[in-house]
């Protein structure tokens, strides 16, 4: 027969009972379209087949916002320009963003949470915004490869510790100047 473990505490591999109020947790609390822009300024001339595919230049970034103890707002900027012979064939501009709401998760991996999880959560639902306006255009749909957020974090905070490094050495070098009267 089976044991019943009703009236039995859940206890870990310490044997403890997990505290519930101290477990981190990390959940989307909703999705959102901030800023959607299509521009096509060449537009009905633009859709006539061209012999060569244009190219598209892509930029992405990713922004946190807090806006609460527990709730914040990380947002996707995706902006994508087409030209064609030096001619800007359409330009899209959309910001996507999820609502995350973050329990008892440690400081020091906030940033990665933030920076990496949530937007690799949310970034299909902002290529598919993305294709369908492009399409909507009158353009084939743009889709975008998976983007590492891992590395663009990486890179973004490699880049805050160069600026950080070089406002200290103007600083320095700004208070080590003799002043003149």
């Amino acid at each position: 027969m089976a044991e019943e473990t009703k009236d039995k505490p859940d206890t870990g591999a310490a044997g403890q009972t997990p505290d519930a109020a101290s477990t981190p947790s990390f959940a989307i609390v909703g999705q959102y379209i901030r800023d959607l822009s299509f521009e096509n300024p060449n537009a009905p001339g633009s859709l006539v087949a061209a012999a060569q595919k244009p190219g598209s230049n892509v930029n992405i970034n990713v922004q946190v916002k807090k806006q609460s103890d527990e709730v914040y707002a990380s947002e996707i900027g995706i902006n994508v320009k087409t030209e064609h012979d030096g001619k800007l064939v359409y330009a899209v501009e959309l910001v996507y963003g999820g609502l995350f709401r973050v329990k008892n998760v440690p400081e020091n991996q906030l940033g990665a949470l933030l920076m990496v999880e949530a937007p690799r959560l949310i970034f299909p639902f902002a290529r598919q915004v993305l294709a369908q306006t492009i399409q909507q255009g009158g353009f084939a749909p743009l889709m975008l490869e998976p983007v590492d957020f891992l590395s663009l974090y990486r890179r973004n905070l490699q880049a805050a510790t160069e600026r950080q490094k070089q406002q200290a050495g103007e600083e320095a070098g700004a208070e080590a100047k003799p002043t003149v009267n």
